[in-house]
């Protein structure tokens, strides 16, 4: 069992999502260490007692336990393959939990790795966004050796509500892969059914009182289409993750001959908002596509 007594806790990634989960457990009583590649976004946790180190490096040679939640796959592959990084500097049955959305291959690629130098790896990918992290109500898609995740989901039960294992290492990403998709779909008829209820007259408020609760309701919905129409673009998942998680998600597609066109076109609008300057926007912002 993974307790307080017997656990130190890494955290690599303390952004939006990452300084909330990492508070969950420091909450909770485990030690915690951190690192970010800006020192000033681990200010809450530090001035709660966390410690800093410089390096993953570092961090390996302390923590027993090491979650990461970063931005792209190169960072991943950086921080746990490259040479100062994690799996070639953590200790000998150490956990390395990644809950960056990133590529199954890999995590895939990870595993194999530190199994050769008898570490855990398990992929977590999450969904839920800034609130889900505030909340610790994220669902999280696990992939990785079953006896592991059991060995950690005390700890993902701190951060989440919805915890399922999904198979062995890339699972979980494969999994987010598909939440992925469904988002992107949905986004756009999130959006533009808000711009129809404006374009005809409509109280938006008033017409998502009524299309929130039936058929057409999602998380989207309810938690971004409000902010669409308080003019509130702040990140609680930012547009640039979002296009690369789209990438991932379109270039595994083509690998087992899928056709994605839902996806496809989510990507494009998505894309336009980029060279527009929002890639640093929250998702929600894809209703400005339709504005401009």
């Amino acid at each position: 069992m993974l307790t307080p007594e017997n656990t130190v806790i890494g955290f690599i990634g303390t952004g939006v999502m990452g300084k909330s989960m990492a508070g969950h457990l420091m909450a909770a009583g485990y030690p915690l260490i951190v690192f970010s590649r800006t020192k000033e976004k681990s200010g809450e946790l530090l001035e709660k007692g966390a410690i800093w180190v410089d390096t993953p490096k570092e961090m390996a040679e302390k923590a027993n336990v090491i979650i990461t939640m970063v931005g792209y796959p190169s960072d991943v592959e950086e921080i746990y393959l490259g040479e100062n990084g994690l799996v070639n500097n953590a200790k000998s049955d150490s956990y390395l939990i990644d809950m960056t959305t990133s590529a199954p291959s890999l995590a895939r690629r990870i595993y194999e790795a530190a199994n050769e130098k008898g570490i855990h790896t398990i992929d977590a990918p999450v969904s839920g966004g800034d609130v889900g992290a505030q909340e610790a109500k994220l669902s999280i898609m696990v992939g990785g050796e079953e006896l592991d995740v059991e060995a950690i989901r005390p700890l993902l039960n701190l951060l989440g509500t919805n915890i399922v294992y999904q198979g062995k290492a890339g699972a979980g990403q494969h999994t987010k892969m598909c939440n992925q998709i469904a988002i992107a779909s949905n986004m756009i008829g999130v959006c533009e059914a808000i711009i129809y209820a404006e374009k005809a007259g409509l109280n938006p408020e008033s017409v998502l009182k009524s299309i929130t609760t039936g058929a057409a309701g999602s998380w989207s919905l309810s938690n971004l289409a409000p902010r669409m129409l308080n003019g509130n673009f702040e990140p609680g998942f930012y547009i640039k993750h979002f296009i690369k998680d789209m990438k991932i998600a379109l270039d595994e597609a083509e690998q087992m001959e899928m056709k994605v066109p839902g996806l496809a076109l989510a990507k494009s609008l998505y894309d336009q908002l980029a060279e527009m300057g929002e890639e640093n926007s929250g998702t929600q912002a894809l209703y400005k596509y339709w504005k401009s």
